[in-house]
């Protein structure tokens, strides 16, 4: 299953697949078309002939015209598709790009601009003269003049669309929206029972004793997905537990530990192969099953803007604010403990993302980017008190104040304006509120330390 699953992924980001189903769409209609005309629609269509009435030779030349001006559309098309890509590589991240290929529209406008050619150029071959015993299927020329019309209006829409696309906004929208997506599948995934992610896993099982197998990773590439059924089954077949020694979308090296088997002799072929296959592996991240991987882009889109060469602080808010909206949907979540159990048995030891690690991905770099930015560092205060309001975890908000005193520590060192940093405390207050009681105290007690030069 999850072969399939990446075969259907890689598929839906190329640019042949979906086009390549509406060009055999466009061939179908086509060769009915055709046979409705040829079973003798002709006679009640020569009611109408200044719509169907069109000579061999003049159906020829409009199907000639219209199957050439498709072919230089889709040429324009491409090259507009090219530029999109070339300027979001280098203005945003070049981890975009794959959004941009998945894209339904762009591939659909593709493969009508391609089905629209081949529709003419299977109609246009069944056009006969005099001399070859005169044929001209006047439903299907009428219906390929329909589709040029069609052609022209679906042209203006993706120029529109093309242009935005392009935007900062809608492509930081459109990367959250599939990463809130894949939180929703993925949280809470409970095979198995067991604890949550917050709960005292070091009591729960003793397995410092036991012999652990290594089973080798395939090849080189970062991990995609996990088949985590595959996994629990093949771990209640052997009467084992199976250890994840790398989580999706870490990068693992061929032959290197891929997972670990809790066996006393070595696991035979069978059994490698099956670990193996539960594990699909590639040249790149998908966000499917790694939401971290979607947080990554938008991080990056944030380093770009704060570079040097771009400064662009406006695009930078925007990205803490849509990462706030990825961690405020994973702030009240019970994400599963990393120990999967059934009956009782401790079946597999999972590696994924907390929430935690999530937190640390989607600001460590962007607030270590801001020196002097009191706007970058305004936005993530409001950002961290919106998700403290969100979740009772004492883990969660304990790692809360933790960014929230690294971004006062961070005020401190690098800004120079005392009303910039009067800024700062005035929203550290209302942040500290909304955490536990102790952050609050320590607030205090910090401030007390650091008094504001007059």
């Amino acid at each position: 299953m999850n072969k399939f699953n990446q075969l259907w992924s890689n598929l839906r980001s190329s640019f042949w697949f979906m086009p390549s189903l509406i060009v055999l769409a466009g061939i179908a209609l086509a060769t009915v078309l055709i046979e409705a005309d040829s079973a003798g629609s002709d006679r009640w269509l020569a009611q109408w002939p200044r719509l169907f009435g069109a000579g061999p030779e003049g159906a020829r030349v409009m199907m000639s015209t219209i199957a050439g001006s498709m072919m230089s559309v889709v040429g324009v098309t491409f090259s507009m598709i090219l530029v999109v890509l070339t300027l979001a590589s280098s203005q945003y991240t070049s981890r975009i790009l794959r959004n941009f290929m998945r894209s339904r529209v762009t591939q659909v406008v593709l493969g009508i601009f391609a089905g629209i050619f081949t529709y003419c150029l299977i109609v246009l071959r069944s056009i006969r003269g005099g001399d070859e015993g005169a044929f001209v299927p006047s439903l299907a020329v009428f219906f390929g003049f329909m589709l040029a019309l069609g052609g022209v209006g679906t042209l203006m829409f993706f120029i529109h669309h093309i242009a935005s696309s392009i935007q900062a906004s809608s492509i930081i929208a459109s990367v959250a929206e599939e990463t809130m997506a894949s939180i929703d599948r993925l949280f809470p995934e409970r095979l198995g029972q067991g604890p949550g992610e917050d709960d005292d896993d070091q009591t729960l099982y003793p397995l410092s004793k036991r012999y652990w197998r290594i089973v080798p990773a395939m090849q080189s590439g970062y991990i995609q997905s996990v088949n985590n059924a595959a996994l629990l089954r093949l771990a209640r077949d052997r009467k084992t537990i199976v250890r994840m020694e790398h989580g999706i979308g870490e990068f693992v090296v061929q032959n290197t530990m891929l997972a670990s088997l809790a066996l006393e002799d070595p696991p035979d072929q069978e059994t490698i192969a099956a670990v193996q296959a539960a594990f699909s592996i590639s040249r790149h991240r998908t966000v499917d099953q790694d939401a971290a991987f979607g947080v990554r882009q938008i991080v990056d889109v944030a380093l770009k803007a704060l570079s040097p060469g771009i400064n662009d602080t406006t695009t930078a808010v925007m990205c803490v604010d849509y990462l706030t909206t990825i961690l405020s949907r994973i702030a009240p979540l019970q994400i599963p403990s990393s120990r999967r159990y059934e009956d009782g048995e401790l079946r597999v030891i999972a590696k994924g993302p907390g929430f935690e690690s999530l937190l640390a991905v989607a600001f460590d770099q962007i607030r270590s980017n801001a020196k002097g930015d009191v706007a970058i560092m305004l936005r993530m205060l409001g950002a961290l008190q919106t998700i403290a309001g969100l979740t009772a975890s004492p883990h969660r908000r304990r790692a809360l104040g933790a960014h929230v005193r690294w971004i006062a520590e961070l005020a401190d060192r690098t800004l120079a304006s005392a009303h910039d940093r009067a800024r700062i405390d005035t929203r550290l207050e209302r942040v500290y509120e909304a955490l536990e009681a102790e952050l609050a105290l320590y607030a205090r007690e910090e401030k007390d330390l650091r008094r504001i030069p007059e």
